[in-house]
């Protein structure tokens, strides 16, 4: 006897099959509700809410790579479901156990947004160690049922490459074209897969990935959230897990093509095969994996975007700087590049005083009078930079009516340290029997109580002692696969680690709840919402060329909310004033994070710069509401028109950028959009560049100039 259980909640319709009391399936996901037709019961087997494996079981599958098929997971014995409202939402509790090995996994709904958040917390009930290689945060077997075509010819998979320079780069194809066909009378081991591996996060990729049936509309969008290894993957389901025809595993499509299976897409944090992490859970023990969450929407990946836009807000930790959205000067990029000294300072402090800037942080270096890169670590200001002490300075800018901040990289202790010969080594993570060094800095590891309590004290000293109210929290280096001390693997030390981390990070906000710490990773190395969840400010790049920067800015919203997503404006001395304008734009959509030599730049200059804070400071109230949407599709360096925009309750901000190309862009305006009947510039705000809205809801763009950028209000 099968019975369903339907689950609707804000548009998202789950149905869980629970078959014969013991066996518990997730058999759809979707927006419309379950048509049974489209999936015979004969299907519903294999729908594994949880991929669990052991060492020794081995597998079900015949499965390559691929974590399908997982042993003792797929023998679980379905136990009850829990389902209550908590102060999120709606939550669900599905338990298993095999054995005395518990499986609960845990979908966390949030009030009228179309996402859910899920992990899976392993008990061991049992007299025996468990040895864990791999367990799911999320897993769904059935993302291509629906609609007449195979997965071949419907299914569109988008991924996210990042890289220090060149964030937030999203490719779009089908599965064939990433090397995944359908293969008659078997099922392919072929798997797409991407994963990080260490403790910059998003080093080559963003944590994300979206699965879109374009013969539907069905989509589901991702993000693991975890600050060091994750994994996701995109596969065929195996034969056993797809038996749809009586004597062979063919599905016949109803325009006569073969195909096996259906496609599935499982997420995790770290893995045994690809992150070197398994646990050793002992009797009585837990564990709980990282979070996932998957947004369920039809209508394509932008329609997703926006509800995981939603979400994150949600489950971002509550504070002034994501209401307030304060302008900051950084005195690094363009600009003093760590060489700060009070000379330097005390006109770049008036200057961005005079531009309407509201928080000053002082860069990198102020720690040392020779490398700064391989000298963090004490953190006491440097004399000879500073004569007087760094306390001049801060109060400058105090005086300025600016609140100070100051660049620290609290993980990392430098080769050139000069207390490095005092710190125990016991400190650091170890590999081999040797500290782990990369980039002439070692590793701190925060499980150790004493290098949390080091921690603590150097931000008592910034805030207390040098009254910062800001602080710019760098990290340059790659831990690597993890740390052997007090471990049961390489990867296990990581996870531990950087949840320790975490958990610190947690106590600062706590005692300092107005304190402002940006999220840098050497730009966006690590730009996940295991951070993003703490931090209200993130470091989107270090591209120093402000028109690749452009791009990188018009793709942000894609991997964080508009208000967190800092974006340089940089401006050179003495340069067109176009450049100037497009640096300028290509921050006022999100986050101002000023730089550039302010002192030096020709009056002109100054006035764009000083104007765009202005007009910044009165649209800034609707940006931390705002929807992101892209009227050319997200942006690649080559492009030569593209755009980025904002709904907001009684309006929409646009940002257009002509790199090159015809003067005139036309391009039709989106569903939601095409209310609007008027459109005007913001900035800059006196420009013969234009806009204009046909009836034939498109709006046409004309930029007179190549490398030119403008922001428009649609009303």
């Amino acid at each position: 006897m099968t019975r369903l259980i339907k689950i609707n909640e804000n548009g998202i319709y789950m149905v869980f099959a629970l078959i014969g009391d013991e066996k518990i399936r997730l058999i759809h996901l979707g927006t419309a509700p379950f048509n049974e037709k489209a999936m015979p019961e004969n299907a519903w087997e294999n729908g594994y809410l949880v991929q669990y494996q052991e060492t020794g079981y081995g597998s079900a599958d015949h499965r390559g790579r691929k974590h399908t098929g997982s042993v003792p997971g797929c023998w679980a014995v379905y136990r009850e479901m829990r389902d209550y409202k908590n102060e999120k939402g709606r939550k669900l509790e599905i338990v298993q156990d095999y054995q005395g090995l518990q499986l609960i996994s845990h979908y966390q709904f949030y009030d009228n947004v179309q996402t859910i958040r899920s992990w899976t917390e392993v008990t061991n009930q049992s007299e025996q160690t468990r040895e864990i290689e791999y367990v799911s945060s999320f897993a769904y077997q059935y993302a291509s049922v629906g609609g007449n075509k195979p997965w071949n010819r419907k299914m569109r998979l988008h991924t996210a490459h990042n890289s220090w320079y060149d964030e937030c780069r999203w490719e779009s194809r089908t599965l064939p074209e990433m090397g995944l066909n359908p293969i008659n009378l078997a099922q392919s081991t072929k798997r797409i897969y991407e994963q990080n591996l260490g403790s910059w996060s998003t080093q080559e990729f963003l944590p994300m990935g979206c699965l879109e049936n374009e013969e539907t509309g069905a989509t589901f969008l991702w993000q693991i959230e975890n600050n060091g290894s994750w994994y996701w993957e995109v596969a065929e389901s195996s034969e056993l897990m797809f038996p749809t025809v009586k004597d062979h595993n063919l599905m016949i499509t109803n325009d006569g093509n073969e195909i096996s299976g259906e496609i599935y897409f499982v997420l995790s944090g770290p893995t045994e095969w690809e992150s070197q992490w398994h646990k050793s859970l002992k009797p009585g023990k837990s564990f709980i994996t990282v979070p996932a969450a998957v947004s369920v929407v039809n209508g394509g990946f932008e329609k997703a975007v926006v509800e995981m836009t939603k979400y994150r807000r949600k489950i971002r930790r509550p504070n002034k700087d994501n209401e307030k959205l304060a302008v900051i000067f950084n005195d690094y990029m363009n600009c003093l590049f760590g060489d700060s000294t009070t000379e330097k300072l005390l006109p770049l402090i008036d200057a961005a005083a005079d531009a309407g800037c509201e928080y000053f942080c002082i860069d990198c270096g102020w720690y040392t009078d020779t490398n700064w890169w391989a000298g963090v670590g004490e953190w006491k200001p440097s004399a000879q930079r500073y004569p007087g002490g760094i306390e001049k300075p801060i109060k400058y800018i105090r005086e300025k009516g600016m609140i100070p901040g100051l660049w620290l990289e609290i993980e990392t202790v430098g080769f050139d340290c000069p207390n490095i010969d005092k710190i125990p080594k016991s400190w650091f993570f170890r590999r081999h029997g040797k500290i782990v060094s990369d980039q002439c800095r070692y590793q701190l590891d925060f499980r150790n109580p004493e290098v949390q309590d080091y921690a603590t004290s150097v931000i008592d000293r910034m805030v207390n002692e040098y009254g910062v109210g800001y602080i710019k929290m760098d990290y340059n280096i790659n831990s690597g696969i993890g740390t052997e001390v007090d471990s049961d693997s390489l990867g296990d030390g990581l996870l531990e680690h950087n949840r320790a981390y975490l958990a610190w990070l947690d106590s600062i906000f706590v005692k300092y709840p107005d304190l402002i710490i940006e999220n840098c990773g050497s730009g966006g190395m690590r730009m996940d919402y295991a951070m993003l969840s703490r931090h209200s400010i993130q470091s989107s790049s270090d591209q120093t060329d402000y028109i690749k920067n452009a791009a990188i800015a018009a793709s942000c919203a894609t991997a964080l909310t508009p208000e967190q997503c800092a974006i340089w404006s940089y401006p050179l001395s003495g340069a067109d004033p176009e450049e100037t304008i497009m640096n300028m734009v290509n921050a006022m959509m999100l986050r101002i994070h000023q730089s550039g030599h302010l002192a030096t730049l020709p009056a002109n200059q100054f006035n764009l710069v000083k104007n765009g804070i202005e007009v910044y400071k009165m649209i800034r109230n609707d940006i931390k509401e705002g929807l992101p949407f892209w009227l050319t599709g997200i942006p690649k360096f080559e492009d030569p028109w593209f755009t980025f925009g904002l709904e907001c309750d009684n309006c929409s901000y646009i940002a257009v950028w002509r790199i090159s190309g015809e003067k005139i862009l036309n391009v039709p305006l989106k569903e939601e959009l095409q209310k609007y009947q008027h459109v005007e510039p913001v900035y800059p705000q006196n420009t013969l560049d234009c806009a204009y809205i046909n009836e034939n809801h498109t709006i046409s763009f004309l930029l007179e100039e190549t490398k030119t950028a403008r922001i428009f209000k649609l009303y």
